[in-house]
């Protein structure tokens, strides 16, 4: 397990970017078809543009892609996922009583997306090393 952390973490910078964004776009995608009936632009634009911009600061400023390690992951995840799901709130213009329970759900279903897609990639990088 800890071989698949390890590389998991260890993805190259690009691979890792692209990775967390897509796992974030996934993680979108789900919440707009279970929530919405369907993906927009507009859902989209609303969701995923505040979560991945915060996550890309966040993970600049955790050293998440230069130095990773777990505390960065956790660090990034945590700030990116609070921070976007507050500047989703203020673009909606309102806020009630359930978007605690919406920032919990989010807090742990986009973990569990980057975390998986990201154990995905460090396979699939594994094979294509090996196959050289």
């Amino acid at each position: 397990m800890r071989s698949l952390l390890s590389r998991a973490l260890r993805l190259p910078h690009r691979v890792a970017v692209a990775s967390d964004l897509v796992a974030l776009a996934l993680f979108v995608t789900v919440g707009l078809v279970n929530h919405h009936g369907g993906v927009s632009a507009t859902g989209y634009a609303r969701d995923l543009l505040p979560i991945g911009a915060c996550w890309l600061v966040a993970g600049g400023a955790f050293d998440l892609y230069k130095h990773p390690r777990p505390r960065a992951l956790l660090g990034t995840w945590l700030v990116a996922v609070v921070a976007g799901i507050a500047i989703r709130q203020l673009v909606l213009w309102r806020l009630d009583g359930n978007d605690a329970v919406f920032l919990v759900v989010a807090l742990c279903f986009s973990l569990l997306f980057v975390l998986a897609l990201r154990a995905a990639t460090a396979a699939v990088v594994v094979r294509a090393r090996c196959a050289r």
